[in-house]
């Protein structure tokens, strides 16, 4: 009986996709969190594109790549993912035996759900000797379907270390994926999907933001359009755009990508400029992911308090993803 009643208890506060309970006032929220990891032995892994007061709590902060190795190797009993759900959804199939908690189930994101399993599926069997590469922005059902995982950072290699006579089928972003064409001269399958975070930057408005600012150089993340990275002078992942600007001569940047990541270019780099590159939408000045931003300062000590919501998959999924996963980890 007192299992069942924890259970309705959860689902009532679950209602809305995240802990929709009372936060006691004038606690220090930043300070409760800190005090609740060390309580249930928790670690915080959190992506550049959260909010500024959630990456200085992280004990791990980075890119796809950078995380999935971390949630590889923690040994806390809970792992709270500040991201978006198909990163939390890798974590908890690297550790399926650890609690792996998202502050906001609502945080999808727009590359993934632009790859629905069925769909894809159906896609892959078009192309049965084909070597399935898929880009981590996946759910774990499109994982399960792929025969190697990839994240922007390790793309290119991943894609080189395949024999060049072998058909492969790139999914889901089709950016990333002319890139890739253009970088290890492939001639890849693609699926057509993509982030509209990083198809929302205004070529022209780039062009002419760096004519204001001539000794600016523009860099921008591979899953932008064509265009955008026709103009790059440098092209690279999260955390090749943060090594980039700390060890580039330049002191100003234009940067082409969700602009959470200028909180840590401007604490990397304090004295250089850093100025987000425009979208094409007039009522905002550069492009941020709204998924990612829907994990707040207050889900996340109410998820860390309740440990909700939780990331639960089929034993039988996460063995079938977890494979590609990894054949990446060790090629990285």
């Amino acid at each position: 009986m007192e299992k069942n009643t924890q259970h309705t208890d959860s689902f009532s506060l679950l209602t809305k996709g995240y802990v929709d309970a009372p936060i006691p006032k004038g606690i220090d929220l930043a300070q409760e969190i800190i005090r609740l990891k060390k309580e249930k032995n928790a670690v915080l892994l959190a992506h550049y594109y959260q909010e500024n007061v959630i990456q200085d709590l992280a004990d791990f902060l980075g890119d796809s790549l950078y995380l999935a190795k971390a949630a590889a190797t923690v040994d806390a009993d809970v792992i709270v993912f500040a991201g978006v759900h198909f990163m939390a959804e890798t974590a908890k199939i690297i550790n399926p035996t650890k609690k792996v908690l998202l502050p906001d189930l609502n945080a999808g994101c727009s590359l993934a759900d632009s790859c629905p399993p069925n769909d894809f599926a159906a896609f892959k069997a078009l192309y049965p000797n084909a070597i399935v590469v898929t880009y981590i922005n996946c759910s774990a059902e499109i994982k399960a379907l792929s025969d190697i995982v990839c994240t922007s950072s390790n793309a290119v290699r991943i894609i080189e270390s395949i024999p060049k006579n072998q058909q492969i089928i790139f999914a889901p972003d089709k950016n990333l994926g002319r890139y890739l064409i253009k970088e290890t001269g492939r001639d890849m399958i693609l699926w057509d999907g993509s982030c509209i975070v990083h198809e929302a930057f205004s070529f022209d408005k780039i062009v002419s933001l760096a004519q204001e600012h001539p000794k600016a150089k523009f860099i921008a993340h591979p899953e932008s359009e064509s265009q955008v990275l026709d103009i790059a002078h440098y092209i690279g992942s999260t955390s090749g755009l943060l090594k980039f600007v700390q060890e580039d001569d330049a002191t100003t940047f234009i940067v082409a990508t969700e602009a959470g990541i200028l909180h840590e270019m401007k604490k990397k780099a304090p004295n250089k400029t850093f100025i987000p590159a425009p979208v094409s939408d007039d009522t905002c000045a550069c492009s941020e992911c709204a998924f990612m931003k829907l994990n707040t300062l207050e889900k996340l000590y109410l998820c860390l308090k309740h440990e909700l919501p939780e990331i639960v998959l089929d034993d039988t999924l996460i063995k079938a993803a977890k494979s590609p996963i990894d054949r990446m980890l060790e090629l990285s």
